[in-house]
């Protein structure tokens, strides 16, 4: 692919219990792999249109390759083996994961990341927490985690398509720096 050519295709299929679409969408530029992963059950039923994983398809293009979309119904054993693959795969630089973050009864993507990662990285969701409290009370009713699996970093996002991309918006410039780290590709942290 010629460097900062957009390519956009698309596929979904059932596979086993999840909807996969895989797609490359942005630009190639960018070196940072990611997937998106949209937890809902009326999204995986298609009662339900999901808007939050093309949304953050679109806040990510030029930023990083995000080369597999999925949407899982809130079944927390289908979340934690659809990250466990995508993780272990070594395909992924990012994954992102949007809805399931709440209070409901069904929301379990937070426990399902907890459930598979190595380390948890809280300053994340902290930070993400404290801007959306900026733009709304409700921020502080977000359950939302992250945290690193072997070299990918999962964080969780909420289900809606506003709420994910001021959240996305928030962790976007540390990303790359993030990523590196993770790659081992810098060890300081520190400004100059």
């Amino acid at each position: 692919m010629m460097k900062g050519k957009s390519v956009m295709s698309s596929e979904t299929r059932v596979t086993g219990k999840h909807q996969v679409v895989e797609e490359v969408a942005g630009t190639s530029d960018p070196d940072i792999r990611a997937a998106i992963i949209t937890v809902s059950d009326k999204g995986f039923a298609g009662t339900r249109e999901d808007r939050s994983g093309p949304a953050l398809v679109e806040a990510l293009k030029g930023k990083a390759l995000v080369n597999r979309t999925a949407i899982v119904p809130d079944e927390i054993e289908e979340i934690k083996a659809l990250l466990v693959e995508l993780c272990d795969c070594g395909e992924y630089d990012v994954i992102f994961t949007t809805g399931g973050t709440g209070f409901a009864p069904r929301d379990v993507t937070p426990e399902a990341t907890m459930a598979v990662i190595d380390r948890h990285t809280p300053g994340i969701t902290e930070a993400i927490r404290q801007a959306s409290l900026q733009i709304t009370q409700r921020a502080m009713l977000s359950r939302a985690t992250a945290g690193i699996r072997k070299a990918t970093l999962i964080v969780n996002l909420p289900g809606s398509p506003k709420g994910a991309v001021e959240s996305i918006g928030v962790f976007l410039p540390v990303m790359a720096h993030a990523v590196e780290t993770l790659r081992g590709d810098t060890y300081e942290c520190g400004r100059k």
